[in-house]
């Protein structure tokens, strides 16, 4: 191999479009930017403009709110945890948290904790630490002989003093 051999690959390099250079070019004129006024300058642009008339999203009514201490969960059936303690990716031994699942890859990431739901049934005796559960997922794991540690506050019943 020489020097005078090297050479990029066909189409590795491409030549900038020259614009403003004739009707015939292509890109001619106007160069590629549409008509005159606002629409033709940068960084301006108007969104939601009609023509002076109140816009539509400005008609509509309001409605709803973020709850910005709303908690997102990560959630887990008991079909699901049965199947990953078949495939031995959940020690029975051992207290199964959240850290625990995610660790071996049965959900993808913690969130605001876990919440365990009652679909399917769990035959494994287990010791599980969750931010929340199902009254049904509680009594099946009770059944299989295992225990629900819930990690969530205790919520005040109506009427309770605060």
């Amino acid at each position: 191999m020489k020097l005078s051999d090297i050479a990029d690959n066909a189409g590795s390099r491409k030549k900038r479009m020259r614009v403003g250079r004739g009707i015939g070019s292509g890109k001619g004129k106007t160069s590629g930017r549409g008509g005159k006024g606002q629409t033709a300058r940068s960084g301006v642009r108007i969104k939601g403009f009609e023509g002076g008339q109140m816009p539509l999203h400005r008609r509509l009514p309001k409605r709803g709110f973020n709850n910005i201490f709303r908690l997102d969960f990560a959630e887990i059936n008991l079909d699901r945890l049965q199947e990953a303690i078949d495939a031995k990716l959940v020690d029975t031994k051992e207290t199964v948290t959240v850290e625990s699942l995610v660790k071996a890859g049965v959900i993808r990431r913690a969130k605001d904790g876990l919440r365990l739901l009652g679909r399917g049934e769990l035959k494994a005796k287990l010791a599980i630490e969750v931010y929340g559960a199902s009254k049904s997922a509680i009594e099946a794991v009770e059944k299989a002989g295992g225990s629900v540690k819930i990690l969530a506050p205790a919520k005040k019943e109506e009427g309770e003093a605060a």
